[in-house]
C-alpha cells in the first residue's frame, strides 16, 4: 500500500491566543492522486486545516500541537515553510496578500527566478501559465490593478508554474464571475488529469465545484470531521442542511417534489439525472404551485444618463454612454463578467470617480456632490474588504460611520451590536480584525454599513467567501431594510444570490447595460448567459434534462416557493 500523500494522524491544534482548540482530533488520509472537496461553515477549521497542508502551521501561525500531520513523507512539526513549499502550492482567497511582482508577468515568474530558471525558459513558461488561465493581455499590467477574478488568475498562475504534487484552492470561485468560475473548476479537473497532482479545494459554492467530478467530499464543523464520504451519498444525507451548507438547486427541487433520492444514481452529477419517475413528480409539484407575483411600479430614485468614463486618456471605455433608473425600494443585481464596468459604475454614482453625464437623486443632480454628501444617501461596501478597514478592533471598525455623525454612545452600542449578530460577528465584537479570516473581514465591512441605515445600499460581491447560514442571515437582514423602504443594490457573481434576493437584473457588458429584466429571464436565456460570461441556473438545466414542458415556469416556481419555504 502506497503512503499517504497527506496524513493527519489523531491530530488536535490549538492556537496560543485560543481558549479552545480549532481542531480536534482530526484522523484522515488522502491519497496521491485524489480530489478532495472540503465545505463546511465559516469557523468550522476548514482554513487551520489548510494551513497545517501548507506549513503555516506551525511555522508561521505557532500553537499546541497533539498528534501528527505529515505531507508527501515530511513531519510538518519539524520541516521548515521552505521546505514544505515544495510540496503544497496555495492559491490564497486572499489574493492581494499573494503578490509580490510589480507586474502580472513578473508575478507569475518569482518561483522561477528563485530557482534559477533561464531568462528564455521563464518567459517561455510565464506565456504558457498566463495564457492557460487567461490573463495573458494582462502580463505588463500590475497586479493591484486588475479585478477580482483577474487577480484570481494571476495567483493561480503563479503556483501552477511551480508544479507542486500538491494543489490547494482556498475559495478559487470567490472573486470570479459564473464563466470564468466554470473555466476554473475545468482548469482544475484538467491539471489533475494531466499532472496527478493531489488536489484540494476549499469552497462555498458546492454547487459550482461539483461541476466537475471529485473523489471526495469532506465536512468540517466546530474543527471536527463529521463527514467524509463520496459526493454522492453526502447530497443524499441530511449532513449539508444540519451544519448551514447550500446544497445545489436542483438538489433540493427533487426533494421538495418529494423523489426517493436513494433510488438515483450520481445525483452529484446532473447530467446522469432521470427516468420517468423523476418527471412525473416533477410535474406534479409544478402544477400545484403558483408563479412568482407581478411586481408593482416604483418611483424612480437614482436617474443616470449617458455616463461615461475612461481610467485614462488614451484607455477604452469603462462606462459607455450608459443610462438607467433605480426606483425606490426595488431589489436590483448586477450582472456581468469581470471587467465589464460594474464597479467602475458604482463608484461613479457613489462619487469616487467623476464620469461626464447625469446623475439625478429623486430629481436633483448630485453630480457636484462630494462623497461624504453622497455617503448619507448611498452606502457602498466594497468587494475587497481590505480597502474599507481603519480601525483594529471589529467593534470600533463597525462603529466608526455613527461616532463621525455624532451619534450617542448608548444608540451607537445597541446599533454596532445589532449588526454584528446580523452578520455573525458578534461572539467576535472584542477581537482585532488581524485575527480574521477574509470572510470575516467581508462581513465587518457589510455590518459597518448597514449600521448606518442609508436609503440605498450597495453591496459588491456581499456573499464572496460567506457559508450559507451568514449568507442568509445576512440577506435577511438586508430583506428586512428593503421591506422599510431601503434600495438595495448588489453586485454579484453568485447566480443564486441573483434568483432569490433581487427582483430586476441589470446586465452589463463593456460599460453598457445589455439587459434589463428578471433574473430568471436572465439565467434562462443561452445568449445573455454567454455574452455576460454568466452561468445557467442548474434548475433551468434539470427541467430540460428530464423533458419538463416548460422549463422556465418550472424555474420561477420553484424560486417562489423556496423563498417562501426560507422565510
Amino acid at each position: 500500500m502506497t503512503k499517504p500523500m497527506i496524513d493527519f494522524k489523531n491530530f488536535t491544534f490549538q492556537y496560543h491566543s485560543q481558549a479552545e482548540p480549532t481542531l480536534k482530533n482530526i484522523d484522515l488520509s488522502i491519497q496521491k492522486g485524489e480530489k478532495v472537496l472540503i465545505v463546511g461553515p465559516s469557523g468550522s477549521g476548514k482554513s487551520t486545516f489548510a494551513n497545517c497542508i501548507n506549513g503555516l502551521i506551525p511555522n508561521q501561525y505557532e500553537g499546541k500541537i497533539e498528534g501528527s500531520v505529515e505531507i508527501d513523507g515530511q513531519n510538518i512539526a519539524d520541516r521548515s515553510l521552505f521546505d514544505l513549499s515544495f510540496s503544497t502550492a496555495t492559491v490564497l482567497q486572499d489574493t492581494d496578500g499573494q503578490f509580490i511582482g510589480l507586474t502580472v508577468a513578473e508575478d507569475i515568474a518569482f518561483v522561477l527566478e528563485n530557482d534559477l530558471v533561464s531568462q528564455a525558459e521563464m518567459k517561455k513558461q510565464v506565456a504558457h501559465w498566463a495564457e492557460v488561465v487567461d490573463i495573458d493581455q494582462h502580463l505588463e499590467k500590475r497586479p493591484q490593478d486588475l479585478s477580482g477574478g483577474q487577480k484570481q488568475r494571476v495567483s493561480m498562475a503563479g503556483v501552477l508554474v511551480n508544479e507542486a504534487p500538491i494543489l490547494l484552492f482556498d475559495e478559487p470561485l470567490a472573486n470570479l464571475d459564473p464563466k470564468a468560475g466554470k473555466e476554473a473548476i475545468a482548469l482544475i479537473d484538467q491539471l489533475h488529469k494531466e499532472t496527478g497532482a493531489t488536489i484540494l479545494i476549499i469552497e462555498h459554492r458546492l454547487e459550482d465545484v461539483l461541476d466537475k467530478p471529485v473523489d471526495r467530499v469532506i465536512v468540517f464543523s466546530e474543527g471536527e470531521v463529521v463527514v467524509d464520504t463520496t459526493p454522492d451519498a453526502l447530497l443524499k444525507s441530511t449532513t449539508l442542511a444540519t451544519h448551514g451548507i447550500r446544497e445545489p438547486l436542483y438538489v433540493t427541487a427533487l426533494k421538495y417534489a418529494g423523489v426517493d433520492l436513494n433510488q438515483l444514481t450520481q445525483i452529484d452529477q446532473l447530467e446522469k439525472i432521470d427516468g420517468p419517475v423523476v418527471k412525473e413528480k416533477m410535474e406534479v409539484w409544478q402544477s400545484a404551485h403558483f408563479d412568482l407575483p407581478k411586481l408593482t411600479e416604483k418611483a424612480p430614485l437614482l436617474e443616470l444618463k449617458d455616463l461615461i468614463y475612461r481610467y485614462g486618456q488614451n484607455e477604452p471605455l469603462v462606462i459607455d454612454h450608459l443610462t438607467t433608473t433605480i426606483n425606490k425600494g426595488e431589489r436590483i443585481a448586477i450582472v456581468g463578467k469581470n471587467g465589464a464596468g460594474k464597479s467602475t459604475l458604482f463608484k461613479a454614482i457613489c462619487g469616487f470617480i467623476k464620469p461626464q453625464g447625469s446623475l439625478k437623486w429623486e430629481g436633483q443632480e448630485i453630480a457636484k456632490e462630494s462623497i461624504k454628501e453622497r455617503a448619507d444617501k448611498i452606502g457602498y461596501v466594497m468587494q475587497n474588504p481590505n480597502q474599507m478597514i481603519s480601525k483594529k478592533l471589529i467593534f470600533d471598525e463597525v462603529a466608526l460611520g455613527l461616532t463621525l455623525r455624532g451619534v450617542n454612545e448608548i444608540e451607537i452600542k445597541e446599533r454596532v451590536e445589532k449588526a454584528l449578530k446580523v452578520c455573525g460577528l458578534y461572539p467576535f465584537r472584542k477581537w482585532p480584525i488581524s485575527a480574521l479570516s477574509y470572510g470575516q473581514k467581508k462581513r465587518v465591512t457589510i455590518a459597518a454599513i448597514l449600521v448606518l441605515e442609508p436609503e440605498m445600499i450597495i453591496l459588491d460581491e456581499p456573499t464572496a467567501g460567506q457559508d450559507f447560514r451568514n449568507y442568509t442571515e445576512m440577506m435577511r437582514f438586508i430583506e428586512e431594510l428593503n421591506h422599510l423602504g431601503k434600495t438595495v443594490v448588489m453586485i454579484t457573481h453568485d447566480m443564486h444570490l441573483m434568483l432569490e434576493y433581487s427582483d430586476r437584473a441589470l446586465v452589463v457588458n463593456q460599460g453598457k447595460i445589455l439587459a434589463d429584466t428578471t433574473p430568471i429571464d436572465v439565467l434562462t436565456s443561452r445568449d445573455l448567459v454567454e455574452q455576460a460570461s454568466l452561468k445557467e441556473t442548474s434548475l433551468f438545466t434539470f427541467a430540460e434534462k428530464i423533458g419538463l414542458a416548460d422549463p422556465v415556469e418550472f424555474t420561477r416556481k420553484f424560486i417562489h416557493y423556496d423563498r417562501e419555504v426560507r422565510r
